[in-house]
């Protein structure tokens, strides 16, 4: 399985508003909406950080229910093969591919969909999917049974879910990467 990273070029890849506290991580955001107001980011809401952390907390607690590894604080964020439209979000966007033979199976968990969405009560549709995390092999089944997201959801038009989140929670396997940024 692939796993994609995508970054803004200059910034680096695996770096993460969820590593700072909160204090650094509004600025961060407010430097963001002022200076990159046309960026995804930018468009987020005034509570993304509050939930943001908060779905982390429910992901982190879920993985460990599964046996899942941590040894981060907080997830790397990544997607299960290429999604296109990610590009859009950056100003130079760039991307890792990265295979799943190189890392430790056991530090990843997955969302079929964005985690926020998956986890927000919002949606009530009765996907089997909805407020599930999913361990690597567990997600190989859910992917033979829909597909990707990106292939046959990928302007939204039958949902939320438009790729295979990757939470992994170590920085094992991605040190060369981390190195040369």
């Amino acid at each position: 399985m692939l796993l994609y990273h995508y970054y803004e070029k200059k910034n680096g890849p695996f770096r993460s508003i969820s590593d700072l506290p909160d204090d650094k991580a509004e600025e961060v955001l407010k430097r963001i909406r002022s200076g990159k107001p046309d960026t995804f980011i930018a468009k987020r809401p005034d509570d993304y950080l509050e939930k943001r952390r908060r779905f982390e907390g429910i992901l982190r607690d879920e993985f460990l229910k599964k046996g899942g590894v941590i040894e981060r604080d907080t997830p790397h964020y990544l997607v299960v093969e290429a999604v296109p439209f990610f590009e859009k979000w950056y100003e130079q966007p760039a991307y890792i591919k990265i295979d799943t033979a190189e890392l430790d199976v056991r530090t990843l968990s997955f969302t079929y969909g964005d985690s926020h969405p998956t986890f927000s009560g919002r949606i009530n549709d009765g996907r089997e999917y909805r407020n599930r995390l999913y361990t690597y092999d567990e997600i190989q089944v859910i992917i033979d049974r829909y597909g990707l997201p990106q292939i046959w959801n990928p302007d939204f038009k039958y949902g939320p879910e438009c790729y295979v989140e990757v939470q992994m929670w170590t920085d094992r396997g991605l040190e060369r990467y981390m190195r040369n940024s």
